[in-house]
């Protein structure tokens, strides 16, 4: 039986195998912006590349950026962030990197995916949202270049390429993130 210690080492370095993630990292580091992590498919389809032998930037849409500032929850402070982020990246970064304030996401979230949501007290507990285990896994480049692994429902399911879903919140979003991600990836397990 393979650790969660060694599965998030083994993570870490498949993630430092992708220059274009570890760009997005390096910048977002810059940032300094508060308990930031790139998270989701940024993270996820890096690994699941890497364990299906595709390039490591199939399938990718974006970069998430989540920070967390509950200073100031108004789209206005955010909107600063997310500027600030963008003048950041050159191009095609610039508008790939998706910047988002994890203290806010609540306010929002309902009307958009039509489920409510409770508020956050930090980025990585976003995670244990994510509509699957797989999908929940995030990652932080430190200061010392090392990377941080965030990953609540460890790492198993993800390596044994097992899209299952997330067992402290049923969500109607389970059946189509799932079926999205087996049309990228149909190497992929669904246990519904």
């Amino acid at each position: 039986m393979i650790s969660e210690a060694d599965l998030e080492h083994r993570l870490a370095t498949i993630l430092q195998g992708a220059p274009s993630l570890m760009g997005v990292m390096e910048t977002a580091r810059d940032l300094a912006l508060p308990d930031w992590m790139i998270f989701s498919g940024a993270i996820y389809q890096k690994a699941l590349n890497h364990l299906t032998g595709r390039d490591p930037d199939y399938g990718l849409k974006d970069y998430d950026l989540g920070y967390f500032d509950s200073g100031d929850l108004s789209y206005e402070a955010e909107d600063v962030v997310i500027r600030r982020a963008a003048a950041a990246y050159p191009p095609p970064l610039d508008t790939l990197v998706e910047v988002r304030n994890q203290a806010r996401v609540h306010l929002w979230f309902e009307d958009r995916f039509g489920e409510p949501y409770a508020p956050l007290a930090s980025s990585a507990e976003a995670l244990s949202r994510f509509t699957s285990t797989m999908f929940a896994v995030g990652a932080r480049l430190e200061p010392d270049g090392t990377l941080r692994i965030f990953a609540p429902f460890g790492l198993s399911d993800l390596f044994a390429l097992r899209l299952v879903p997330n067992p402290s919140r049923k969500t109607l979003g389970f059946a189509r993130t799932a079926a999205a991600a087996q049309a990228r990836w149909p190497e992929l397990a669904v246990q519904a």
